[in-house]
């Protein structure tokens, strides 16, 4: 698990510091405080590490970083990715549980070449992975022909990760109970099952298949995750990085879908979280009181700065997404009175 990080002047984030992560970890914000930022750049350091060396890769770990800097935030320089203002300088650090980590930084004028001042992650077999607010599973071939062939800027690096995780075949045999039990439980959220059949990607209901493009968005969405477990690209000590996880679902389904990682949680996964949605807030409060689950909660202030503003089983944050519902609530229940 990532334990502690720091991001300074990382884009829209001036300044920010997560201490004593746990297992699931929540980001909340209004539109444009930089959640997805703070996924991306998370998610950009630890992947980084994860695929240096790998297979035959002949990269060494800057050039993973620059690269998959590079392509997730899509700058002409990676020195535009520095917060704007005169003597602004990014810097990142990252520490994992075993007390191993990662330090980072560059100032305006770098281009496309970052190079760590300390880096001593241990060494990592698993994988992590960003789930963005949309699904991927119906643009397949133009992520992958615009990020991998054409080389153009449009779907950022999460995007053609994700692909390539998608396209490794589900694996035979067992899988861990927690995965499997996990993945029956996603297919019944939809009452069916996606797969990739004949070079093209259907879902299945009762004896009927439907076309992926006629498939509703929610049901591609949890396929996803149900596809991520069953080609066994996510182990126990995967990490993932879900950016509003309640984009096209209805609200039972985002209550079963945050059991589920709850549950994924328990086995070992670690889950980074962000959302402006009531539904996973008080659902996310409900499962850190019941599992007494610290749950790191963290919250945009004025100026780019973040802060980690609780634990969420000790109670609902101060933050105007649960305000403007308390208000609500208010405002129906004094006009019944009159």
């Amino acid at each position: 698990m990532i334990s502690d990080f720091t991001l300074k002047d990382f884009g829209p984030i001036s300044e920010m510091s997560g201490k004593s992560l746990g297992p699931i970890n929540l980001v909340l914000g209004a539109n444009s405080t930089g959640k997805t930022f703070i996924l991306k750049a998370l998610y950009s350091a630890i992947r980084s590490h994860e695929e240096a060396y790998r297979g035959n890769s002949k990269e060494d770990f800057s050039e993973v970083l620059s690269d998959k800097l590079y392509w997730t935030f899509q700058v002409d320089k990676l020195g535009d990715i520095v917060t704007k203002g005169e003597g602004r300088r990014l810097s990142a650090t990252l520490s994992l549980k075993d007390k191993s980590s990662l330090v980072f930084g560059f100032g305006k004028d770098t281009t496309k070449k970052v190079t760590p001042t300390h880096n001593n992650l241990s060494n990592r077999s698993s994988n992590s992975i960003f789930l963005p607010p949309k699904e991927v599973l119906s643009l397949m071939d133009v992520i992958h022909k615009s990020a991998e062939i054409d080389k153009i800027f449009g779907f950022d690096a999460t995007y053609s990760d994700l692909v390539k995780a998608l396209k490794l075949p589900t694996q035979k045999g067992r899988n861990h109970k927690v995965f499997a039990d996990s993945r029956k439980k996603l297919e019944n959220i939809f009452d069916g099952k996606v797969t990739f059949e004949g070079n093209e990607w259907v879902y299945k209901k009762g004896n009927t298949k439907y076309s992926i493009m006629a498939t509703a968005e929610g049901v591609k969405k949890i396929a996803i995750l149900d596809t991520l477990l069953g080609n066994r690209f996510l182990d126990k000590d995967s990490i993932v990085f879900i950016d509003e996880p309640e984009s096209a679902l209805h609200p039972t389904a985002i209550i079963k879908l945050l059991d589920i990682i709850t549950i994924l949680a328990e086995s070992g996964i670690q889950f980074f979280i962000a959302t402006h949605s009531y539904y996973v807030i008080k659902k996310l409060l409900l499962i850190a009181i019941e599992k007494q689950s610290p749950m790191p909660t963290f919250m945009a202030l004025e100026g780019g700065c973040w802060e980690q503003s609780c634990l969420l089983r000790d109670g609902l944050p101060e933050n105007e997404i649960i305000n403007e519902s308390i208000r609500l609530f208010e405002e129906e229940f004094e006009g019944k009175l009159l």
